[in-house]
């Protein structure tokens, strides 16, 4: 006996509908745009005619790979690109599973709201927003930092935290952590909920503490949602947040604050270096590509976890 084929309903129409919308958004700014790496192996640099630079000019092979790993700036750049991201692994990677384990443990449901709101709200203001209030903050002549530190005796003098380039891979690092560590929780919180109650009350009965609770039971029932995020994580090693470092970015800091995109896109927009800057895009994305599948690969072989099986 044949079996009915399904109808195709107007619900699974407008379904499809909506499944291929995504399917063209990434097909338009996702895979077309690849099409651009050919400037990476040619001459285009200068061409104010983007599609004469990429059908038109001459092909240099791997000339502009070459140009940028003897550029004078390329070791400071990738030293401040590998070093920012290794410090927010280290500090802003854990700090919000810390944060949701934390949240998890608040039983009155106003006070737990509150604190959501309360951290949730950095992540909704814009960087230039942002950086606006910390530089307000921490002004050497009205800024209440500089006048705390000075009142409490531990400078001698207001520190110039804007312009000093000593100062700026810590203030990267903490106010990436103030605007996403709420925004981050979020989806630990959401794997927290998910957990069996019954363990908890099970551990409860043999007599264990809050802390054996979350080191047995709720760490490792989100495990895979920490292994996935850090396997992301990694494959960002070579990626900053563009508008953070360009908000905080100034000419006196400049040694300390030029990173991959920056340099990108002042080679690529300012200088017209249409070929130059395709190259150092390749050779970012080439790296990721090549972490994101070793990082994969260990996840697996140690926690049996990984993105791509």
């Amino acid at each position: 006996m044949k079996k009915k084929k399904a109808k195709f309903t107007k619900a699974k129409f407008e379904i499809t509908v909506m499944a291929s919308l995504g399917v063209i958004f990434l097909v338009v700014f996702a895979y077309l745009p690849m099409f651009g790496l050919v400037l990476a192996f040619k001459d285009g640099d200068h061409v104010l005619n983007i599609s004469r630079a990429i059908f038109a000019s001459d092909w240099v092979g791997f000339d502009n790979f070459r140009q940028f790993l003897y550029d004078k700036d390329f070791l400071n750049v990738l030293v401040n690109t590998i070093g920012l991201n290794l410090l927010q692994l280290a500090i802003n990677f854990p700090a919000p599973i810390l944060f949701a384990l934390l949240l998890n443990e608040v039983q009155n449901g106003k006070c737990k709201k509150a604190i959501q709101a309360f951290t949730y709200l950095p992540h909704f203001l814009s960087w230039v927003s942002f950086a606006g209030i910390v530089f307000a903050l921490v002004n050497m002549d009205t800024g209440i930092v500089n006048a705390a530190l000075l009142k409490l005796g531990l400078v001698k003098e207001a520190v110039d935290f804007k312009g000093d380039p000593a100062y700026f891979w810590g203030m990267i690092v903490l106010t990436s952590l103030l605007k996403g560590i709420g925004w981050g929780s979020i989806i630990y919180l959401a794997a927290l909920a998910g957990v069996d109650p019954t363990l908890y009350e099970a551990a409860t009965m043999d007599g264990a503490n809050r802390l054996h609770k979350a080191i047995h039971i709720s760490i490792p029932s989100i495990a895979p949602t920490i292994v996935l995020f850090f396997i992301m994580q990694l494959s960002s090693l070579l990626n900053n947040g563009t508008e953070q470092i360009l908000a905080f970015q100034t000419q006196s800091n400049l040694d300390r604050s030029e990173v991959i995109d920056t340099f990108v896109l002042k080679y690529g927009i300012r200088k017209n270096m249409y070929s130059y800057a395709s190259a150092v895009g390749f050779f970012k994305s080439a790296i990721s590509l090549l972490l994101i599948s070793v990082s994969n690969f260990v996840c697996k072989k140690i926690t049996g976890q990984g993105v791509i099986y």
